[in-house]
């Protein structure tokens, strides 16, 4: 399969870092205009579009557009005399610097609430005053939560506002992109047979109809993948299942007629991206519908008769999709293999380059992208490369733009987390290199977070254990050292599909549902980190599936096969702090790394990976 997705830069308009802070002030002041219209005291445009998706298309780039602030992640509240962008401490630094003289307020989200800037806006608006936001784009679970505390202080909300329609001109339309099939032999499980599985958790539910509005379960479910999204291989639309019958909404044009047929011949037709509110209102009277609080807004819901019966549970195919078959497994094995590949050829050249030409952080995401588009296989990137020197590694999601990044020299370390999608599977990996002298404390850090990498990595636990409650393998050897990272330890990872999914997670920052269990088949991410603001940032990342390991009287046990092949830099390593067991846990797997990706590759490449994987 040849295909390769677009991966379109933030236009001028988008709110990107060139977004100027004039241009920023001009667009809150018609936020505030139309605001005073509608008779809000305060609007709040989310990080979100009508599917909850993490990156947006550029249509719901709202938050973005008005703020400049181009971080995954985000809330802009806007009242008549303050704006606030609420964000975690991934995107402190990073939100620091864009949304400096903007009159926009950095609000720090702390610990594990996130809903801070409800409590901010109860706290500082008065009985009567009305909040105003996008109930398209609202979450289910959000909107419940704002409503409820807005109730308690006798203050209103309105969800029948899209406000950037008035004030945005220019505003993108729909992405146009065809989708096109993820076939044989990479999708092992028909369309139809998906459908029946689908149902026979409706059944079990007492639901006969089911609503899907979240892309990624969308792109399984059908066997489809799209354009629609950067660095996702998915496309814009809903689906409506009831129990003899399939309708997929889509924008008219986006279905080629060969995929159209073979969608009706397993059991789907096809109407307007527009028609889904109304199929959800025109559900006959009396029945059930089966939805995903997490993964619905509150317009969808909206949508619904009260004489529906709701009926709330996790999507099955949220499931269903986490738990690679055998035959998927097989294809994310042979991918790593070529993603290796390309990474030895860029390390070969990266090591050859340093101290003789200029590198700069821009040029890593660009050679590696390069390595990696010369692999069978290849689609796009899975998410923004970040290439971060020394204080920029220090940022988890710092990204290097032309305007800003950094000339690789001197002495340090480099912090490169970046990925590709495959037609094959979804690769995320995060290694940390030295340049130049590595101080005793750099060297420290990157120890401690690789024994958290590897207690992780070789964990025996309970089948069906929460999947948060795994964190605190990863931490201890970090926290033994009074030391911490603000981020989760691992998310789960899609089937040439979004590079975060669900439902598991590895984050003390995550409830412990009994939906996040961990079971055989899932992927997920390791990726402990220990960050000095200023200075540099360590984060070691592999990808592991989730496999049996035994049963004992005490019942079924899982462990960690790692699927991500690539060298980690022992030059980094303080040998005194590993222990006989961790040693040997190291070279096993650079042992690994050799025998499995040295066939892909020749040269200076395969000279590098000998290099590289030698045992300590």
């Amino acid at each position: 399969m040849n295909v390769r997705l677009s991966e379109t830069p933030a236009p001028a308009n988008s709110g990107g870092p060139e977004t100027s802070h004039e241009a920023v002030s001009a667009r809150l002041a018609r936020l505030r205009e139309a605001m005073a219209r509608e008779g809000l005291a305060a609007y709040i445009v989310p990080s979100s579009d009508p599917h909850l998706s993490e990156y947006p298309p550029e249509r719901w780039e709202g938050r973005r557009w008005l703020s400049g602030f181009t971080g995954s992640a985000g809330t802009l509240v806007v009242t008549a005399d303050f704006a606030g962008l609420w964000a975690d401490s991934r995107y402190w630094s990073q939100a620091e610097v864009q949304l400096a003289g903007s009159g926009i307020a950095l609000m720090k989200i702390l610990g594990v609430q996130q809903a801070q800037h409800v409590e901010w806006l109860t706290a500082h608006l008065t009985a009567g005053a009305c909040v105003g936001v996008d109930g398209a784009v609202l979450a289910l679970a959000a909107a419940r939560t704002l409503s409820d505390a807005l109730d308690a202080r006798g203050m209103s909300l309105r969800t029948d506002l899209d406000l950037l329609d008035s004030v945005w001109s220019g505003r993108p339309a729909l992405p146009r992109d065809a989708v096109f099939e993820h076939a044989m032999p990479y999708a092992s499980v028909t369309r139809a047979e998906k459908l029946e599985a689908i149902r026979r958790t409706m059944r079990e539910q007492g639901a006969q109809w089911h609503f899907v509005s979240t892309l990624d379960d969308l792109a399984w479910l059908a066997n489809l993948r799209g354009a629609d999204v950067n660095f996702n291989p998915v496309f814009v639309g809903h689906a409506l299942i009831g129990l003899d019958s399939a309708t997929l909404f889509i924008a008219a044009g986006k279905v080629p007629n060969d995929v159209a047929n073979a969608l009706l011949r397993d059991g789907f037709r096809i109407e307007d991206y527009e028609r889904a509110p109304a199929a959800l209102a025109a559900l006959p009277e009396g029945s059930t519908l089966l939805v995903d609080p997490r993964r619905i807004t509150y317009g969808a819901r909206q949508a619904v008769p009260s004489t529906v019966k709701v009926v709330e549970a996790v999507n099955p195919s949220t499931f269903a999709k986490s738990r690679k078959t055998s035959g998927e497994a097989e294809h994310v094995r042979a991918t790593m293999e070529q993603d290796g590949a390309a990474l030895a050829e860029f390390f070969a050249w990266f090591e050859g380059a340093l101290g003789r030409d200029t590198v700069t952080e821009l040029m890593i995401d660009e050679r590696l992208t390069a390595a990696r588009a010369r692999r069978p296989g290849f689609v796009c990137r899975s998410f923004a490369t970040i290439a971060g020197f020394n204080a920029n590694g220090a940022m988890p999601h710092y990204r290097a733009m032309e305007a800003s990044h950094a000339t690789v020299t001197g002495d340090g370390l480099l912090l490169i987390d970046s990925g590709g999608q495959y037609v094959g599977g979804t690769t995320d990996i995060t290694r940390v290199v030295p340049i130049g002298q590595v101080s005793p404390e750099q060297k420290r850090d990157f120890t401690l977070v690789l024994k958290g990498m590897i207690a992780l990595s070789r964990a025996r636990f309970p089948r069906g254990i929460r999947s948060p409650m795994l964190d605190a393998i990863a931490r201890a050897p970090i926290w033994e050292a009074g030391a911490d990272y603000g981020h989760g330890t691992g998310h789960g990872v899609g089937y040439f599909l979004n590079v975060h999914e669900g439902p598991q997670v590895i984050s003390h920052y995550a409830q412990a549902e009994p939906w996040t269990a961990m079971e055989a088949g899932m992927i997920t991410s390791v990726e402990p980190g220990l960050y000095r603001p200023g200075r540099w940032g360590v984060r070691i990342e592999n990808l592991v599936l989730a496999r049996e390991a035994g049963e004992t009287e005490f019942g079924a046990f899982l462990d960690f096969e790692t699927l991500t092949l690539c060298p980690i830099d022992t030059r980094c390593i303080v040998l005194e702090l590993m222990r006989v067991d961790e040693r040997a846990w190291l070279n096993a797997y650079h042992e690994t790394v050799r025998a499995r990706v040295s066939a892909h590759v020749s040269g200076d490449a395969k000279a590098w990976l000998e290099a590289r994987t030698q045992a300590i």
